[in-house]
């Protein structure tokens, strides 16, 4: 379902003289089978964003191969669309002086959703994620809580093969985060949804991802099972402090 193939990404910053290249991704190459559930982890600046954003179509990689769905990401944007759905947890893709079902109802026309595939979508993630009772607020009144599960909503209403999570769950109290990682877990099983998941909180990898990447300075640098990711470092006892390891200098061996 994705395959990323000795992929690059590269910017120059600076002006004139100053200028230099920074290498985001260096040599990139995983692939992601039809329904599996993946976390891709990662310090801040190790490269994640940046790959979010070439499997996405958002950026067009320097160097190497990607194809999500079947379709190059960059070339295909407009058509990929259709096929994978994208939440951002610190940006909202509703529209904020809309009510809830209004914004449901602009994405059914962008993606020319059939109408009688439409409701019975809606009314299946309605249901699955207790949206009734605020189906009719405008979404800048929603709590993070509520607006996070109308993002989801917004971005499976199209039954997209893939999804692409970043971060969301960031930000939601004990028992929002709880329903999320629950409807996430069913997504997939029920439906057998392919799953990226980038997230800083591990507690969203130990309960819904049976494989784990590592990604830091640009390159991968773990991609296993959880079991696996443990066992780089024996001593230690939770994967909080595995990853803590790994991030400050540790070793692991993709």
């Amino acid at each position: 379902m994705i395959e990323v193939d000795r992929v690059g990404r590269s910017f120059t910053v600076g002006r004139r003289r100053a200028r230099k290249t920074v290498h985001a991704v260096q040599d990139l190459s995983f692939t992601v089978e039809a329904g599996e559930f993946v976390g891709y982890l990662g310090p801040n600046g190790a490269g994640k964003s940046t790959t979010i954003k070439m499997l996405t179509g958002i950026l067009a990689p320097t160097s190497g191969r990607i194809q999500v769905a079947g379709l190059d990401p960059s070339r295909r944007r407009t058509a990929l669309a259709r096929k994978i759905g994208v939440v951002f947890g610190q940006r909202t893709t509703l529209w904020w002086d809309l009510p809830l079902k209004d914004s449901f109802e602009l994405i059914r026309h962008l993606y020319k959703v059939d109408r009688v595939l439409f409701r019975r979508r809606l009314d299946e993630l309605t249901g699955l994620l207790d949206l009734a009772g605020f189906m009719n607020t405008p979404v800048r009144q929603l709590s993070l809580g509520q607006r996070m599960r109308g993002d989801i909503t917004a971005a499976l209403l199209h039954s997209p093969a893939v999804l692409v999570l970043d971060e969301p769950t960031i930000g939601l109290d004990v028992v929002s985060k709880a329903a999320m990682r629950e409807f996430l877990r069913r997504l997939n099983a029920d439906h057998g949804t392919t799953v990226l998941l980038t997230t800083h909180d591990l507690g969203d990898i130990e309960r819904l991802c049976r494989r784990v990447m590592l990604i830091d300075h640009g390159r991968l640098t773990f991609d296993g099972t959880l079991d696996d990711l443990r066992a780089t470092v024996p001593e230690e006892t939770s994967i909080e402090d595995v990853v803590a390891r790994l991030y400050t200098g540790g070793s692991a061996s993709p």
